[in-house]
């Protein structure tokens, strides 16, 4: 039987990583609405303040609509924990349903271990980018969203099962690896030409390139590879 053949699924539908992502997402989440508006920020609650990935060499004062306000400054932790905050109900649900669809099987099939350290490092991957990018500009808003690591759980299920169909808006078949192929152009087109205001493009088209780098370490083809580990097929 191939790789990319059918199998009736035998294991857990809410592997650990998988399950502690969903509940870590969902109370900061909470926390976010908790706590909109304190420690004295019209703007930004405490929790975006701290958590939410700035720009590096920020400013300390903006003037805005409410005044002037004390800006947030970046932190190096900010590089994992702006993949814990979401802008909005619709943002956080349609991460976690993907993460979930697609990351479950990925983590059944490589192990929890393995899929942690990859999960993460797409993270940091998309947060690296992003960083790069607002600072070419000169940007001084925040990034916030799982979205970078989502998607490079989905390259790499379109890396490992590329003809298996994925039903978009649960009608419209598509093959995995042209599903992946289109969501990393369509991020790349949106980025260059600035026609998706408010969306990280850059951050996705890193945490896409991080997984992919990472998949052919592991299969052994690049000029480095692993050495111990079993590889990814």
């Amino acid at each position: 039987m191939t790789e990319n053949a059918y199998r009736p699924p035998t294991w857990t539908m809410m592997p650990p990583v998988i399950k502690n992502l969903l509940i870590i997402n969902a109370l900061v989440f909470f926390a976010q609405y908790v706590f909109a508006g304190a420690a004295g920020n019209p703007i930004f609650g405490p929790v975006e303040q701290w958590f939410a990935l700035w720009p590096v060499g920020g400013p300390d004062i903006v003037r805005t609509p409410y005044g002037d306000v004390a800006w947030p400054q970046f932190w190096p932790w900010q590089i994992v924990t702006m993949a814990f905050l979401h802008g909005g109900i619709g943002h956080i649900l349609m991460n976690m349903f993907i993460l979930w669809m697609f990351g479950m099987r990925i983590e059944n099939v490589w192990g929890s271990r393995r899929f942690v350290r990859y999960y993460f490092a797409c993270v940091v991957g998309a947060s690296l980018a992003q960083m790069a990018v607002v600072y070419l500009t000169d940007g001084l808003y925040p990034t916030l969203g799982a979205s970078g690591g989502v998607l490079g759980v989905l390259l790499a299920f379109g890396m490992m099962y590329p003809e298996e169909p994925v039903y978009l808006y649960f009608l419209v078949p598509i093959k995995a690896k042209w599903l992946v192929v289109g969501l990393a152009a369509l991020d790349l087109y949106a980025g260059v030409t600035g026609t998706q205001a408010g969306v990280a493009n850059f951050a996705h088209l890193g945490g896409m390139l991080t997984g992919f780098l990472m998949i052919q370490y592991w299969r052994g083809r690049l000029p480095v590879g692993p050495r111990r580990e079993r590889p990814v097929y």
